[in-house]
């Protein structure tokens, strides 16, 4: 079983699950992400339709998540990413925003307002149950970080070209988390996803 503690020690060992890293404090109060100490923080967010929701009461407790990391004005993995994605809200049907539920959160939060995630959605086509996020800049890198999108090599974690094109899969109620390559195959991907309903 994939408790958060099993998790935890996988993603020390193996190199593709970077380990999840504790914000590092230092900001100015006014600055620092809105970190309630649960593993995945509850922080405030936008959805791409301007609704404010919090990350974990409003769309991960006790629910089957798919997250990834992107940005709007990608041009390396966001697209290739997208376009796999869309293929597994394809082949999910109807089960997406009912028992799956895709979340799609910026890099970029200081461009990517909910128009612009908008926009991104109309070029690929997204369809309804896939929600894409913004939020303040430190929340989101805060997120980024306890989700597992981190390099531990400090220059490429922080070069946006070299962003992890990966996706955290997991069940907040069955307490079981993976990572999957978002270019993996639509099977492997729902297969996946599957395993944990």
């Amino acid at each position: 079983m994939n408790t958060r503690r099993n998790f935890l020690a996988t993603a020390v060992a193996a190199p593709l699950l970077y380990p999840f890293a504790r914000y590092v404090h230092g900001r100015a109060a006014s600055d620092a992400p809105a970190d309630d100490g649960h593993w995945l923080p509850n922080v405030p967010l936008q959805t791409h339709d301007g609704r404010e929701v919090r990350f974990y009461d409003d769309l991960v407790k006790g629910r089957m998540v798919v997250l990834n990391m992107m940005y709007a004005n990608c041009t390396n993995l966001c697209p290739p990413n997208t376009a796999n994605l869309l293929q597994v809200q394809e082949a999910l049907g109807k089960r997406v925003g009912r028992e799956v539920f895709m979340y799609s959160l910026t890099l970029q939060p200081d461009f990517d307002r909910p128009a612009d995630l908008r926009r991104y959605m109309a070029k690929f086509a997204i369809k309804p149950g896939w929600t894409f996020l913004t939020g303040r800049a430190q929340d989101m890198d805060l997120l980024r970080r306890r989700l597992g999108f981190v390099n531990p090599n400090p220059v490429l974690d922080a070069d946006l070209k070299q962003h992890t094109g990966m996706l955290r899969i997991g069940h907040d109620g069955r307490d079981r988390w993976s990572m999957v390559p978002a270019l993996a195959s639509t099977r492997q991907i729902v297969n996946s996803i599957n395993a944990y309903l």
